[in-house]
C-alpha cells in the first residue's frame, strides 16, 4: 500500500504532536485504615507523624499505600508500642497500650512535653531519661531537636552522635545532622548527611528529602540567574519526593507551599497552580486553604 507524500507528513506530524503530550502521573492507589487505641495517642506511619487518636478512640488515615507499614504509638504515662500493618489489611487497626511505670520512659515523655515551652527544662529531662537508661538512642535525637531550636548547635551534633554510635545506620538521626549543618551552613556536610539519611532509610527518609529541597530552594533564591534553573530543578524533584512519602501526612502542608513557591520562583506558574490544586484536595478545611487558592488565582491571571 502506497500513501502520498502529503499524508506522510501528517503521520509524522501527528506522531511528534503525540510524543509531546505530558501525560499525567497514575492517580496513586491508597487504602483507608482506621488506628483504634487510647484517645489522645500520637501514631507514627513509618516513622511519619498523622497525628492524635480522638476522643471517640480512633484515628483515621486514608493514605496508606500499598504494601506492609508499621505503626507506633506513643501516649503519656503508657509504654509505646509498635505494630505491622499487613499488605492487604484495611479498616480497624487495634492497638491496646500498656501502662508503664518505667522512669526512663516517664522522663523521656516529660521531656517531650516540655520542649514546646521551656527548653531548658526539656534538654535537662531528656538527660535524665538518658542517665536512667544509657542506651536510648530516642532520647538522644529528641534533645538533639530541641537543641538545634534553641542553637546549640555543636551540643546538638554531639547528641546526634550518640544516638548514632547506639544504633548505627540511624536514617532519622543523620537527617537532623543534615539539619544541623545546613544552620551551620556548612553546605557540603549538609547535604551529604541529607543523602546518608536517604541510604540508611532505604530511599524513604521525607525529612532528608525535604532538607535537601529548602537548600536548593535557598541556593537557587540567591544564584546568578543561569544557575537558577538547574538548583530549582533540584529543589523542586526532592520536594516531590518528600510529599509522596509523607502520603497526606500533616506535615505535607508546610511542603506542598514550599514545592508551589519552588515553581513560582522558577516561573513556572502552571506546575505551581497544579501543586496547589493537589494541596486543595488533600486539605481543604485546613487555614492554610484560603491563601493557596488566593495563589492560584494570581497566578491564573498570569498564564494564557
Amino acid at each position: 500500500m502506497q500513501f502520498s507524500k502529503t499524508f506522510v507528513v501528517i503521520l509524522i506530524a501527528a506522531a511528534a504532536i503525540a510524543a509531546q503530550t505530558v501525560r499525567k502521573p497514575a492517580t496513586p492507589v491508597f487504602r483507608t485504615i482506621s488506628v483504634i487505641s487510647e484517645p489522645g495517642a500520637k501514631v507514627w506511619l513509618d516513622g511519619v507523624y498523622f497525628g492524635k487518636v480522638s476522643p471517640d478512640g480512633s484515628l483515621v488515615i486514608k493514605t496508606v499505600s500499598t504494601g506492609a507499614h508499621k505503626l507506633r504509638i506513643r501516649l503519656d504515662g503508657y509504654a509505646p508500642k509498635e505494630q505491622v500493618v499487613a499488605a492487604t489489611q484495611r479498616g480497624d487497626v487495634t492497638i491496646s497500650l500498656a501502662k508503664t511505670t518505667d522512669k526512663a520512659e516517664l522522663a523521656y515523655q516529660e521531656a517531650e512535653r516540655l520542649a514546646s515551652e521551656d527548653r531548658d527544662k526539656a534538654i535537662a529531662k531528656f538527660k535524665q531519661a538518658i542517665e536512667l537508661r544509657p542506651n536510648f538512642p530516642e532520647a538522644y535525637l529528641a534533645m538533639a531537636r530541641v537543641q538545634t531550636e534553641a542553637d546549640e548547635l555543636d551540643e546538638a551534633l554531639a547528641s546526634i552522635a550518640a544516638a548514632r554510635k547506639l544504633r548505627p545506620g540511624f536514617a532519622e538521626a543523620s537527617a537532623v545532622e543534615g539539619r544541623v549543618y545546613k544552620e551551620l551552613s556548612e553546605e557540603t556536610k549538609a547535604i551529604a548527611a541529607f543523602k546518608r539519611a536517604i541510604t540508611e532509610g532505604r530511599g524513604f527518609q521525607p525529612e532528608a528529602y525535604t532538607g535537601l529541597g529548602l537548600l536548593y530552594k535557598e541556593k537557587a533564591e540567591t544564584a546568578e540567574e543561569e544557575e537558577q534553573e538547574p538548583l530549582f530543578a533540584e529543589a523542586t524533584k526532592n520536594l516531590k519526593t518528600a510529599l509522596k512519602q509523607l502520603s497526606g501526612a500533616p506535615d505535607a502542608i508546610v511542603i506542598y507551599q514550599l514545592l508551589g513557591l519552588a515553581y513560582e520562583r522558577n516561573n513556572r506558574n502552571a506546575e505551581a497552580i497544579a501543586v496547589y490544586e493537589e494541596f486543595l484536595r488533600l486539605f481543604p478545611d485546613t487555614p492554610e486553604a484560603t491563601s493557596v487558592r488566593s495563589f492560584i488565582v494570581q497566578l491564573k491571571k498570569t498564564e494564557p
